[in-house]
């Protein structure tokens, strides 16, 4: 799976364009370790020499390895950094696209394709280097600081494929609407973007806006949004401002769509800059919300299923941190690719494959099939 989605000669180019291509024969070319560094993160939490093992094992049995022979632990630790986590960086954006076209169930509505953003932290190994360059939640009072350092993520996700098509990394000292800000350059015409009541701030929502995109994003609680119209399906066009806009001059239009669930209490409040009532029908807009939370499901997917429940980042260095986080991105996205062909080739919804059973397909893929990234 990892030479199909990521074939050797885009891997080579891509190394090549971040200067990190070897100067001598090596025994661990730069190919092998990004294919190496994407084996860890498929066979997460596997020790090293056994990722090895398994990436050359179809090798092996079809004869192809030669003389060459699986390298001390302590060498790849030396071939981890020389390589860095930008060739993994600009593979990623080389490579992350949507995946789903107006035939796959479930990814758009009324001709938009649904989209989410949201954030996540991951949890590094506690070492100075990773605290200095990270940070770790909570204040400065050690009882009450978090147990490791950590990573804040900012992700754009296609909802119907829970393909990731751009990701942001910092510490976590940095906000997740900073971040997310970051994520503007892969919004476009033709998306509509769902997002939790953290990230509706006017900065952001006029950044995305400006994209060609088109937004529906829900509202916090204490959020006033007074009426200005009255529309026929019971939502209402309204106005939101920037906390900066003390004066109030330079307003924001959106419609706003209030709704309850039956057996809750609490009101849900969206708003959208789809102001067509007629087009765009308050009640379908409510209840595509919940494709939202497919984002969650992402987040899950990767940090829970792939890397493992409750496995810290192994790398002791910030560097290495990165490099394994986009690591882990890459391959979420073949395992995407990966189930979504599956799911076209059968005719059903992308969410309906097992995102487990297909981590495991791929697995087996690696260690039984001879690949093309031969030392």
């Amino acid at each position: 799976m990892l030479t199909w989605v990521y074939p050797p000669g885009l891997v080579d180019r891509v190394v090549a364009a971040c200067g990190r291509t070897e100067q001598r024969r090596r025994l661990l070319p730069a190919r092998l370790v990004v294919y190496f560094v994407l084996g860890l993160a498929l066979f997460s939490p596997a020790p090293y020499l056994e990722v090895l093992r398994h990436l050359v094992e179809g090798l092996r049995g079809a004869g192809m390895l030669g003389s060459w022979r699986v390298p001390a632990k302590s060498s790849l630790f030396r071939a981890r950094d020389r390589l860095g986590p930008e060739p993994l960086r600009v593979l990623f954006a080389t490579t992350a696209a949507p995946l789903a076209d107006e035939r796959t169930p479930g990814a758009f509505w009324r001709g938009l394709r649904l989209m989410a953003v949201d954030s996540t932290c991951w949890d590094t190994a506690d070492t100075p280097a990773n605290q200095e360059a990270f940070g770790r939640p909570g204040n400065t009072r050690r009882p009450d600081r978090a147990a490791f350092p950590q990573v804040r993520m900012a992700a754009l996700a296609e909802c119907g494929t829970h393909a990731v098509l751009d990701a942001e990394l910092s510490g976590c000292r940095t906000g997740e609407l900073t971040l997310a800000a970051r994520l503007v350059r892969s919004a476009g015409p033709g998306m509509l973007v769902l997002a939790d009541r953290e990230f509706l701030g006017v900065p952001l929502w006029r950044a995305f806006t400006a994209t060609g995109a088109r937004l529906l994003w829900r509202v916090p609680a204490n959020r006033v949004l007074p009426v200005q119209a009255r529309l026929p399906d019971g939502s209402w066009l309204s106005r939101i401002h920037a906390g900066s806009d003390s004066k109030k001059r330079d307003p924001v239009r959106v419609r706003v769509i209030a709704y309850g669930v039956e057996g809750h209490d609490t009101e849900y409040r969206l708003v959208t800059d789809l102001l067509d009532a007629q087009r765009f029908p308050a009640l379908e807009l409510a209840a595509l919300y919940c494709q939202r939370w497919e984002i969650e499901s992402v987040f899950a997917e990767i940090k829970t299923q792939q890397r493992g429940r409750h496995v810290v980042l192994s790398s002791k260095t910030p560097d290495g941190v990165l490099q394994q986080i986009w690591a882990h991105l890459l391959v979420h996205h073949a395992l995407r690719v990966l189930a979504c062909r599956t799911a076209a080739a059968g005719g059903t919804d992308p969410d309906r494959l097992s995102f487990t059973d297909t981590l495991r397909s791929a697995r087996r893929s690696v260690t039984t099939t001879p690949g093309i990234f031969s030392p």
